[in-house]
This record gives structure tokens, C-alpha cells and sequence, in this order.
């Protein structure tokens, strides 16, 4: 999976808005497949237009635990947009994960204000939905 900082870099050389969209779609794309037996309907985000799914996964420390993720789409750009989320959340401690301001990260690399309403709206569902993965494993 390509890491946030190369993701920043790369998008930092693309100008052209075209150029972006192939790249995010290229990120897509290089997304493992999710097995079939994990697109549940428990593991579908709610508020997306296209369907995603997400699993996640927890390991060490259980006050503060790190989770990863696996996440899929049936279209390819929020598929893309589904990549750059795991490589902003995944494998990242859960009180990390609660801070980390992913639509400014989005916005930064010039995503957001392409994006059309439903899209941008299920990407705030699936932000919504590792944040909440995330404080559900914190103590209170």
C-alpha cells in the first residue's frame, strides 16, 4: 500500500485535475481485493452513494489499541478515495486515529472541492465511520 507521505508527494507534482483523478484511481486499484465474505452488510459504511465496505482490525495494547483496516468499493474513484484513507488511518493507535483531521489532509491535497456532493458525503461517512471505529476502542 502506498504510504500518505508518498500520496502528498505524488499529488504535489500533478496539477492537472484529470491528472489527479486517474492517480486516485490508480490508488484504487492497488487495493487488495476484499473477500467476498467480508462485504456484509455490517461491514458496509452507511451514507455512501457507492457501496464500501470496511474491516477493522485491532492489535497490542487494549487501552490504546492499533488498528488496521481493509477497505473496498464497487466504484473505482471512492475506491481510490478508500486507499488514501487506509494509508491516512491504518496502523495507527486509536487515540492517534480520534485526532487525526483526515478532511483537512484531503483538502491539503486538493481533493475536496472536486469531489461531487455524494461523494464528499460518503467520504465523511467513511471518515465518520474509522473515527468511531477508533473512540469505541478508547477508554472513557
Amino acid at each position: 500500500m502506498t504510504s500518505l507521505e508518498q500520496i502528498i508527494d505524488d499529488f504535489a507534482f500533478l496539477d492537472e485535475w484529470e491528472d489527479r483523478y486517474r492517480y486516485v484511481i490508480e490508488l484504487g486499484k492497488s487495493l487488495p481485493e476484499m473477500p467476498e465474505a467480508l462485504r456484509t452488510s455490517e461491514n458496509k459504511v452507511q451514507g455512501c452513494a457507492s457501496q464500501v465496505w470496511l474491516v477493522t482490525r485491532t492489535a497490542g495494547e487494549p487501552e490504546d489499541p492499533v488498528l488496521t483496516f481493509e477497505g473496498e468499493s464497487d466504484a473505482h474513484i471512492v475506491r481510490g478515495l478508500v486507499a488514501i484513507a487506509l494509508a491516512i488511518f491504518s496502523g495507527k493507535r486509536a487515540s492517534e486515529i480520534a485526532r487525526t483531521d483526515a478532511l483537512d489532509i484531503f483538502g491539503r491535497i486538493g481533493l475536496i472541492e472536486h469531489l461531487s456532493s455524494q461523494r464528499a458525503n460518503g467520504l465523511r461517512s467513511m471518515i465518520r465511520r474509522i473515527k468511531s471505529e477508533a473512540e469505541l476502542r478508547l477508554p472513557a
